[in-house]
């Protein structure tokens, strides 16, 4: 088993000094334009401690993907300088910076779109409380989508970021084209398992021809997905399975999984005696490596988590508690924030929105 302390060098060439990543997590913290702001700054900066590699938050390549209000942007060229001024605050204290990128689909809203129709795969709402019908994509919009996220992958490059992450996770967009729940088309965008690949492997495709024509030195391209879904029709652990037989042979440096808990159970009859994150890190044969997440607050989950994937993401962990990853290194093990995190949210202080965001959340009994 590797130790969270010993660098690791992914397939691009770039290193991290250390196996602990931040998970990317909403702060609800950019302006309305999706411009990074000053608290925003400050917020990544105090949890890049100690860390390998800092994820942010998702980041919408269109004005149409935008998710939520507050949610930061990487659709325009004005957004580099400030997306510059976050990758240099991370980077100043060690960690390399990797932004996620992503396109909200149909899990928004006429209201965050200042009022234009989502969109999605297929005119199919999602299965939520007050979701709204969106449009399917013509075939053009679904390469102008593809593009966007290539220009996107060129943003974070001038802007000095040491990579992307594409969210494929969550039930966004990318996850949209591959559900067969959201995913009704007959083109050679859907239908099949793997015409609903497709738009994956193209997406692949303009993300790492940005990455040859801007980058000058390594840079770094994961992929984060999530295993299974509730909806019927939905994606079924046997198709992530197959899914990961795919991406294991691309030039991706790294798949993150997407879990509440790092010991989660599929409920797949066939795949329920181990866990998914152990699924998952067979499947992918050592030919890339895997990034586990999910509820990792102390040591023993490190290492719990490093025994079936090569990282670790740390989430709300990490919010509550900023210097837990030095913490961790030094063997201040008894500093840890051990307190519910519906209660340690409250010790500490957060910007407003980030405040008010975790507030609604945690009353509600759901986690970010």
């Amino acid at each position: 088993m590797v130790k969270f302390n010993e660098s690791i060098t992914f397939p691009s060439g770039s290193e991290l000094k250390n196996r602990l990543m931040l998970s990317p997590m909403t702060t609800e913290l950019s302006f309305f334009n999706g411009v990074i702001t000053k608290d925003e700054i400050e917020y990544y900066a105090q949890r890049s401690k100690g860390l390998g590699a800092v994820i942010t938050g998702a980041a919408n390549v269109q004005d149409i993907g935008k998710g939520w209000p507050g949610e930061l942007s990487i659709a325009h060229d004005e957004m580099i300088p400030r997306l510059s001024e976050l990758a240099q605050a991370i980077q100043g204290e060690g960690a390399k910076a990797i932004v996620q990128i992503f396109h909200g689909g149909r899990m928004t809203s006429r209201a965050t779109l200042s009022g234009e129709q989502t969109v999605s795969a297929s005119a199919i709402p999602a299965e939520r409380p007050d979701a709204e019908t969106p449009r399917a994509l013509s075939e053009e919009e679904v390469s102008e989508t593809i593009r966007a996220f290539g220009e996107a992958t060129r943003r974070a490059i001038e802007a000095g970021f040491d990579g992307v992450e594409l969210h494929g996770a969550n039930t966004y967009l990318i996850q949209q084209f591959f559900s067969p729940h959201s995913n009704r088309r007959d083109d050679q965008w859907g239908g099949t398992l793997e015409k609903r690949y497709h738009f994956i492997e193209e997406l692949l495709k303009s993300v790492f021809q940005a990455v040859e024509t801007h980058a000058k030195k390594p840079f770094i391209v994961g992929y984060r997905f999530s295993p299974e879904e509730f909806e019927t029709p939905g994606i079924r652990f046997e198709e992530t399975i197959w899914l990961m037989e795919q991406l294991r042979e691309t030039k991706l440096d790294y798949l993150h999984v997407s879990l509440n808990t790092y010991d989660r159970v599929a409920r797949s009859e066939t795949y329920n005696e181990k866990s998914i994150l152990e699924y998952v890190h067979e499947a992918i044969q050592g030919k890339i490596p895997l990034v586990g997440v999910g509820n990792v607050r102390n040591r023993k989950d490190v290492e719990s988590v490093l025994a079936h994937a090569e990282l670790v993401a740390v989430g709300q962990q990490m919010l509550v508690d900023p210097e837990w990853a030095v913490k961790l290194l030094e063997g201040r093990d008894d500093e840890f924030v051990t307190k519910p995190f519906s209660e340690a949210y409250k010790d500490l202080y957060l910007p407003s929105p980030l405040y008010n965001f975790l507030d609604q959340r945690y009353r509600s009994t759901i986690n970010i």
